[in-house]
């Protein structure tokens, strides 16, 4: 099985891990977060430092301890996120492997350049626009459209 952490991006398991711990209103373990991520919880707590330095996590010891979200979901936005967590972003750097002396490659990158620049700026603005509140309330839009689907008038799962 390939590994959440590498197929969708670090920045991407990361807001999943945030989100599982803010609806579950306790403690996870980086074992329990490892099997929402299908990834290692050696990798989960590497990564969990890194928030943890960042001030979005803390964590409790002891019995019943594991992870727990250190600020309020509508003070995180994507960007905090993706800034404590190194992620380098959707676009490539424009700076891709080089002939030397090609002058097809140069023009290439410097045809790349610009337009990846604009792109990264404009994936920054916007999530700078979206917070850690506004993914957990899509999520839970979307659970509670997922039930009304899948229960009976009786409030029964449907056959």
């Amino acid at each position: 099985m390939i590994s959440y952490m590498k197929s969708k991006g670090r920045l991407s398991a990361v807001l999943h891990a945030l989100l599982h711990m803010a609806h579950r209103g306790g403690p996870m373990t980086s074992e329990e977060l490892a099997a929402c991520l299908r990834t290692h919880a050696v990798v989960v707590r590497r990564t969990m430092a890194g928030l943890r330095e960042a001030g979005f996590v803390v964590s409790e010891r002891g019995h019943g301890g594991g992870w727990v979200l250190a600020r309020d979901l509508a003070s995180v936005t994507l960007l905090d996120v993706q800034m404590a967590v190194g992620d380098a972003g959707a676009a490539a750097d424009g700076d891709g492997p080089h002939a030397d002396g090609c002058v097809i490659e140069q023009s290439v990158q410097r045809a790349l350049a610009g337009s990846l620049r604009e792109a990264e700026a404009l994936l920054m603005k916007r999530l700078g626009e979206v917070t850690l509140a506004d993914l957990s309330a899509d999520f839970n839009r979307a659970m509670a459209a997922h039930a009304a689907r899948h229960l009976s008038p009786e409030g029964h799962h449907a056959a």
